[in-house]
């Protein structure tokens, strides 16, 4: 498995590491997206916070320019990043019900997603509930030890 990290280096000094994997089935625009997200949605990137440009990030990752691009105007869809011209791109400005209601949206994608894939191999809805049940069991026990 191939994998990329790439620390880099924004305007406010502090490294944004993303990590990308040449192997993964998932595009790359759509690995960058999702982990910017996940950085902004866990507080790790707050609002306000200056972005790599689009060059930049491109470089970085070795990956063209389009790819990033993509990745940033699909950010910038959801309202999760502003672009300026001229200035750049910056995490946007959530009020706490906003990030909640953008965090919601994002569990209800990676549920479409596993509905979609259970359909796909066979899986009934039954069997599918019950196994959403014992991982929900499982994380939640992890989450007790931690």
């Amino acid at each position: 498995m191939s994998i990329l990290c790439i620390d880099d280096i924004y305007s406010s000094g502090e490294s944004m590491h993303i990590q990308l994997s040449y192997s993964n089935p998932v595009p790359l625009y759509r690995q960058i997206v999702d982990q910017i997200k996940e950085k902004i949605l866990s507080g790790e990137l707050p609002p306000g916070t200056p972005l790599p440009s689009i060059r930049q990030l491109a470089e970085e990752a070795m990956t063209s320019v389009i790819t990033t691009k993509r990745a940033y105007s699909e950010l910038e869809n959801e309202g999760i990043i502003v672009t300026r011209p001229g200035l750049g791109s910056f995490v946007a400005n959530f009020t706490y019900n906003d990030l909640g209601a953008i965090r919601e949206e994002s569990v209800k994608e990676c549920i479409s997603e596993l509905i979609s894939t259970a359909k796909l191999v066979g899986i009934s809805d039954e069997r599918l509930l019950n196994m959403v049940k014992e991982a929900l069991k499982e994380e939640t026990k992890r989450y007790e030890r931690q």
